[in-house]
């Protein structure tokens, strides 16, 4: 199984059962019952699961372990997008947690694609079907088994649309919702957990938090195995790793960062930066003067060029991708001042590309 990512993996799995157009990039072969099950731990990086992971016997139960490679931003929005879709976000134009709505005045609003903005429309703004219409389609129950809470949210609409949606906060729900789901072939669901994330960015990985959370990780993967029907694959996933931060930068504060910018997107490890007419090069070079090593710093078009969204870029997305794209290195955050509590608040961050936060893992049982 070569390496690839939340993308390849769950066109693998559509293909597997049958779903026209959809192509095994993973080489998993036919699915042998026509039941298949795709758990996404958020936050669950491969390099913390091998540290850690070694307490709960269910990890190394799998038959077989490899990695996928988390699609830049190493975020959940742009990652669960792909899991969605089967495309990169250059294509599905989810780039991050946040980016300016293109057209929305000077300096513009940002759409934060998990709580999202009433004022925008899920389908136009992410108009690639998914791959659960797809296989709705083609005769392949779809379902999504995730908290309540999630059900309505203008990103399930525009990321995950077209499965059946399973609404259970519970484990032991959550497990047996997902036994249900599959009760018959040619069936597929996808189960979500964000305890790990949340455990992280609140108190750190490796953290007494995160910790249990792992516990409760490590609870849903041994409940699935004895509750699913016989046969049924169970892949396991994350749509991104984490990193504890250990340097903090306030953009603006004490230093030219904040010079010539109309507004900060993304997020402390992957910043979208909105740039005033006519001061690219001049921001640019400043930001380079200022971090030097610690950040790698492009303009938008050598993004596109260098292939960070894709190798194919729609219109929409290159309207929203950020004029000057800020990928922090080490343990560095670039905080936005306006979100200054919030994010000097959290420990654990993500959407960068140290392998921390970039390599996740692919277990199979």
């Amino acid at each position: 199984m070569t390496a690839g990512t939340l993308a390849s993996l769950s066109n693998s799995i559509f293909a597997s059962l049958g779903v026209p157009g959809c192509n095994d990039e993973l080489g998993i072969g036919p699915s042998p019952t026509k039941r298949e099950c795709l758990v996404l731990i958020d936050g669950m990086g491969s390099l913390a699961l091998e540290e850690f992971g070694n307490n709960y016997s269910i990890f190394s139960q799998a038959i077989s372990k490899s990695n996928l490679n988390s699609i830049f931003p190493t975020t959940t929005t742009v990652n669960l997008t792909s899991l969605g879709t089967g495309e990169l976000p250059g294509v599905h134009g989810m780039l991050g947690y946040t980016v300016r709505v293109p057209r929305s005045g000077e300096p513009g609003r940002l759409l934060n694609a998990l709580k999202w903005d009433e004022r925008v429309d899920p389908v136009i703004w992410q108009k690639t079907p998914t791959l659960f219409e797809r296989a709705n389609s083609f005769g392949v129950t779809t379902s999504q088994i995730s908290a309540k809470r999630y059900e309505n949210s203008g990103f399930t609409r525009a990321a995950l649309r077209g499965a059946t949606y399973i609404g259970a906060n519970q484990i032991s729900d959550i497990s047996s919702q997902a036994a249900l789901a599959l009760h018959s072939e040619n069936s597929f669901a996808y189960v979500y957990i964000n305890h790990l994330d949340v455990a992280g960015h609140e108190e750190g990985v490796g953290s007494e938090k995160w910790l249990q959370a792992l516990a409760t990780v490590a609870q849903l993967l041994t409940e699935l195995n004895e509750k699913l029907p016989k046969g049924t694959r169970i892949w396991v996933s994350a749509d991104h790793g984490m990193l504890n931060a250990s340097e903090k930068i306030v953009i603006g504060k004490d230093n030219p960062l904040y010079e010539s910018i109309s507004l900060i997107g993304g997020e402390p490890r992957a910043r979208h930066i909105y740039v005033k007419a006519g001061a690219l090069n001049e921001i640019k070079s400043t930001y380079q003067e200022f971090l030097g090593e610690r950040a790698t710093i492009v303009i938008k078009d050598e993004a596109v060029a260098l292939g960070y969204f894709g190798t194919e870029v729609s219109e929409d997305s290159l309207d929203r991708i950020g004029d000057l794209i800020v990928i922090a290195k080490g343990g560095l955050i670039l905080i936005d001042p306006d979100r200054f509590k919030q994010e000097s608040g959290m420990v654990g961050h993500h959407g960068g590309l140290d392998e921390i936060e970039s390599i996740i893992p692919l277990l199979a049982y």
